[in-house]
């Protein structure tokens, strides 16, 4: 057994929940860093993906889930996770079930998609740099409960890893030395919706 369109679904609604609980603490950050209205675009996104009804096909759903995001926030941020969808979408493509040992390589084509989208690379820390860190982890997993358990580590880890370094991407790399000591908005944003997929 794997996942299907109804399993995306009710972790959308999930991780709609928790963006909305959240909002306030990631605008919060991303004053420190940004525009100050990140969680006003992930919870806008999450809340229009949650009420769009998807079909069984399991690429059409991402896909959908990719339409709704990007429709309400179109922001740099919410077009890089509408890319990470849409990667999702052509994985999956004409299925009505994948494998929870998929979860890894989707990844993978999310991390690639979104780095062309956002001309970003790898150790500049952001977003980017979170979901390579939940694509090794979920990497040969094949059941939920320990895919969880690796990328709740995993997030937790990234966030650890990267708080002392200086943003390299986007708006927050213009604070540079002033960025260190600083989550990284993006990545906050990752680990919140982590925290909504386990109902915290």
């Amino acid at each position: 057994m794997g996942f299907a369109s109804s399993d995306l679904a009710a972790a959308a609604e999930r991780v709609a929940r928790k963006a909305e609980t959240v909002a306030d603490e990631l605008n919060v950050q991303d004053g420190k860093l940004g525009d100050g209205d990140l969680g006003i675009t992930v919870s806008k996104g999450w809340r229009e993906a949650a009420s769009v009804d998807l079909p069984d096909d399991l690429g059409r759903a991402f896909l959908e889930l990719s339409k709704a995001f990007q429709r309400v926030s179109p922001s740099s941020y919410g077009t890089l996770v509408a890319t990470g969808l849409m990667a999702a979408a052509k994985a999956t493509k004409g299925r009505k079930e994948a494998g929870w040992d998929e979860i890894g390589p989707i990844l993978v084509q999310a991390r690639d998609a979104m780095m062309a989208r956002g001309k970003g690379e790898l150790g500049q820390k952001s977003v980017l740099d979170m979901v390579d860190a939940l694509a090794a982890a979920a990497d040969g997993l094949d059941t939920p409960a320990p895919l969880l358990k690796a990328i709740d580590t995993a997030a937790t880890e990234c966030l650890d890893a990267f708080r002392d370094k200086p943003n390299g991407l986007g708006r927050a790399r213009m604070f540079g030395e002033k960025s260190i000591g600083l989550d990284d908005p993006g990545m906050l944003a990752a680990r919140r919706m982590i925290d909504g997929l386990l109902d915290r």
